[in-house]
């Protein structure tokens, strides 16, 4: 089972934190009254507890308690007895390198499993992925794999972005790293531009948001999908 919501972003420009996401959280987490927070991307050079008291504020806002992974003796079991999760945004290479070092992956997906409601924002998307290749993260440190969650059958880059128009900026752009990427691996990637996200359940995946999601099937032309459109891929290898 899966029951996700996978977004690009927790931050819109000029908006606080995870504010234009509230009517669905409100909606996403209805009848859950605590959350078990994942705060091992840990943004900006902040600490994993500065991090979940951040988080605890905003959720606060709609009445929902928040148990920080950081502050218990085993985040196993309290992983496993979660009736939602929040894995919020960062460095997806620091977050991927804490969930292994802690034996958390196959805890996390028996619970999502199951069907708890899991959020995710950015490096916190990213890890519901076939892997956490398309990040546009720096390697600041090496995990033991970049295979990920796998609960869905694509990978992801968030904060997706087009190349401005008539700029003379001579690097790649992100689509160019992507299809690199599919050089290698016969794998599907959604860009998701911010202000967008997925909502995942079970097999059916659906667009939401400010933005179309911009697909990339391996060897095949992208296209975009708008909001409240079906993302319909085949199964990564």
């Amino acid at each position: 089972m899966n029951n996700l919501l996978l977004a690009s972003t927790s931050t819109l420009f000029g908006s606080p934190y995870l504010s234009y996401l509230i009517p669905e959280l409100r909606l996403f987490f209805r009848g859950v009254n605590r959350i078990t927070f994942i705060p091992y991307a840990r943004p900006g050079g902040c600490t994993e507890n500065e991090y979940t008291q951040k988080v605890r504020h905003t959720f606060g806002l709609i009445d929902i308690e928040v148990i920080g992974l950081d502050e218990v003796q085993d985040p196993i079991a309290v992983l496993k007895e979660s009736k939602g999760i929040f894995t919020g945004g960062g460095n997806t290479f620091l977050l991927v390198q804490r969930l292994y070092e802690l034996d958390l992956i196959d805890p996390l997906n028996f619970v999502l499993d199951q069907g708890i409601p899991y959020l995710g924002t950015s490096a916190g998307s990213n890890i519901c992925g076939w892997g956490m290749h398309t990040t546009n993260d720096m390697p600041i440190v090496h995990p033991p794999s970049l295979r990920t969650l796998g609960r869905v059958p694509f990978n992801l880059n968030v904060h997706y972005i087009e190349p401005e128009k008539n700029s003379t900026h001579m690097g790649e752009t992100r689509e160019t790293r992507i299809r690199e990427f599919q050089e290698q691996q016969n794998v599907p990637v959604v860009g998701l531009p911010e202000g967008t996200w997925l909502r995942v359940l079970n097999s059916e995946i659906t667009v939401k948001g400010a933005h179309p999601a911009v697909v990339f099937p391996p060897y095949e032309s992208r296209y975009d999908l708008n909001t409240e459109e079906k993302l319909i891929l085949h199964k990564a290898p």
